[in-house]
């Protein structure tokens, strides 16, 4: 049965078209990395790919606005990164990426990870001032976490027996680099607060690559430091390295000298304070500049959703669609053009005028032929016949009779003297022989 006439039907094209509003309003810009599969450039100038892993696929499209500012140009097989957001192509129901940058993986996957997750956090608020524990005035005890054998761990015990020999610092060892490194960071934070004998906390290393520092850039790790009830100091790295861990800590140290210099009273506390406050003030600056951008992003993709841009990139990814469909029409349609062709030309030939002239000419020769023999049959026939009829005629020639001594007697009108009576006194007649004939005249016999 369908359903109430008070519930919404939906056409194919509207619920398409929400689909795709919720789809691009669900997710903001996203980070991926894939292998190029399917790679097209129709004559418009987009790209067209698939962005596969081992287990799935998603196709994609980069217009042609995005991809000619682009260094580095894709091939099927490639690994890649891509920043990108989720869209809808309405006229198929096809769910798609409309990416809107494209680097090789690598390095640069690193830094778009770190990107993507930084904007995340900050747009969660785990980066807000607001959050963000001081540090304790009177401190007893220091907790480090870190390797109990790096550079840090004795860079932080010689600031700290230089500045204030008299604290407690309790090292909880923890791996600082390697895949599983975030989990070894995390479990000490956890042990840190479930002891709670410490003020506050150190989270450090030495300086390294970006791969070297990545565990520090781990989400988990940053959702632990946030849910600390102890406050911390992130010391990651050298002065130029910034790690999540800085962002979402409570404090950021350049290094794990200037940390132990943070928690460390001496008679210059009053500058440390000013020092602390300024390093407050630029995290809260840079966490608010991170939430304005946040939101200006979120803002802006609204704005996208509303510009007539993207109906004109949905519009002329269709015409690309079609036009590669007609370019594949017409050379099917070629290539059955020249079948056909190729199947006429033998009948053709067979239907040749050259040719049927000369079957023509042959048969006329060969009737030519036949009719010549028949000619002869015929003649000779004829000859035969005739000799065969003279002979006949032979047999019962007068001439036969002359030859045996007869005679035939004939008028001067050539008429055969068969009776005296045919004759009178004074007629000339003329008697055949074999040899000739004689003429004589009647006269009277006296």
């Amino acid at each position: 049965m369908f359903s109430k006439p008070s519930q919404t039907v939906y056409t194919v094209s509207r619920l398409n078209r929400e689909i795709r509003t919720v789809l691009e309003q669900g997710f903001a810009s996203l980070v991926l990395t894939g292998e190029i599969s399917n790679f097209i450039t129709p004559a418009s100038g987009h790209w067209y790919f698939s962005l596969k892993d081992d287990k799935a696929q998603i196709k994609a499209a980069m217009w042609r606005g995005n991809n000619r500012n682009q260094s580095y140009r894709p091939a099927n097989g490639a690994q890649v990164t891509v920043k990108a957001r989720v869209s809808l192509y309405e006229p198929r129901g096809d769910y798609q990426l409309i990416v809107e940058h494209m680097e090789p993986a690598g390095e640069g996957q690193l830094k778009q990870e770190f990107d993507a997750l930084k904007m995340r956090l900050a747009a969660e608020g785990l980066f807000s001032s607001a959050y963000k524990k001081p540090l304790p005035q009177n401190i007893n005890r220091i907790g480090v976490v870190t390797s109990a054998t790096g550079a840090a761990i004795k860079d932080i015990l010689t600031v700290l027996k230089r500045r204030a020999p008299q604290l407690e610092v309790i090292i909880y060892p923890a791996m600082v680099q390697g895949k599983e490194a975030h989990i070894h960071l995390i479990n000490q934070i956890k042990l840190a607060n479930a002891r709670n004998e410490v003020e506050v906390l150190i989270l450090g290393r030495g300086g390294g690559s970006l791969e070297d520092l990545w565990c520090f850039n781990h989400e988990q790790l940053a959702r632990a430091i946030y849910q600390s009830e102890l406050p911390i100091v992130s010391a990651v790295g050298h002065e130029i390295d910034t790690t999540i861990s800085d962002y979402v800590a409570d404090v950021r140290a350049a290094t794990p000298s200037a940390a132990a210099e943070l928690v460390s009273p001496n008679t210059q506390e009053l500058h440390n304070k000013v020092t602390q406050l300024i390093n407050r003030l630029n995290n809260a600056f840079k966490h608010d500049i991170a939430d304005k951008r946040a939101l200006a992003t979120q803002l802006q993709h609204r704005l996208n959703l509303c510009h007539p841009r993207n109906q004109l990139n949905q519009k002329a990814q269709r015409l690309d669609e079609l036009s590669i469909a007609l370019h594949q029409a017409m050379r099917n349609r070629l290539y059955q053009q020249e079948r056909t062709l190729n199947n006429l030309t033998p009948r053709l030939m067979r239907q040749s005028p050259d040719k049927k002239l000369a079957q023509a000419s042959h048969q006329l020769s060969q009737l030519q032929a036949r009719l010549n023999q028949a000619i002869q049959q015929q003649l000779q026939q004829a000859n035969n016949s005739l000799a065969l009829q003279a002979s006949k005629l032979d047999s019962v020639s007068p001439l036969n009779v002359l030859a045996r001594g007869y005679s035939i007697t004939k008028t001067q009108q050539g008429k055969v003297v068969k009776s005296v009576g045919q004759i009178k006194t004074g007629d000339v007649l003329i008697t055949e022989l074999a040899d000739g004939s004689v003429e004589s005249q009647v006269i009277p016999i006296t």
